[in-house]
């Protein structure tokens, strides 16, 4: 995988690629809360972001509405929603690492698949147009491996900065909801 991104990076020519899986120092606890507040910036800065569809074959035609690119698990991925949202430029990528599209050229299909507005997709927008019940609305249907990046995954999209806790558990959520509402006067937040 990571060689394949190289290349596919080297092809576009970059000289750099930074992987998050690879990027980031997970046994540093101080590294990692620091990675993972300032993740949505690091995308939102990047020139180009790939998005890798491990479960999208070659050849797929993301307009037909069996595409395996509708659903794919890349779409259902908590971590995945900011990767989407804050760059500028997005290539979907199949799994035989060629383009199948990207943000721009697919964002009916992406807002049809995501329930995240097009405005919001392309950055047309800023975020805080959209209530907070709509911003986790985006979220809602998406899934992490730890309890704590359901919330965690979420800094960026309400622009907020807090310590991560892993072994906190829901508790995460909850922190993240008393501070959305800290910062936001928007009352939305309690439709959750």
């Amino acid at each position: 995988k990571i060689r394949e991104a190289c290349r596919v990076a080297r092809e576009a020519g970059y000289d750099y690629l930074w992987i998050d899986s690879c990027c980031i120092d997970k046994s540093s606890s101080s590294e990692l809360s620091e990675s993972i507040n300032s993740m949505y910036q690091w995308y939102g800065r990047s020139v180009e972001c790939y998005a890798y569809l491990v479960d999208v074959p070659p050849g797929e035609d993301p307009r037909s509405p069996e595409s395996k690119f509708r659903s794919s698990r890349w779409f259902r991925r908590g971590w995945t929603l900011q990767e989407l949202i804050a760059p500028s430029e997005v290539k979907f990528l199949s799994n035989d690492w060629n383009i199948i599209g990207t943000k721009l050229t697919l964002v009916d299909i992406v807002d049809e698949t995501t329930t995240i507005p097009w405005e919001a997709l392309l950055r047309l927008e800023p975020l805080d147009v959209f209530s907070v019940a709509e911003r986790l609305s985006w979220a809602a249907r998406r899934e992490t491996t730890r309890v704590e990046d359901r919330a965690y995954s979420l800094f960026g999209i309400f622009d907020i900065n807090m310590p991560t806790l892993y072994g906190e558990g829901e508790r995460a959520f909850r922190r993240l909801q008393e501070e959305i509402l800290r910062r936001i006067p928007d009352q939305s937040l309690f439709a959750w």
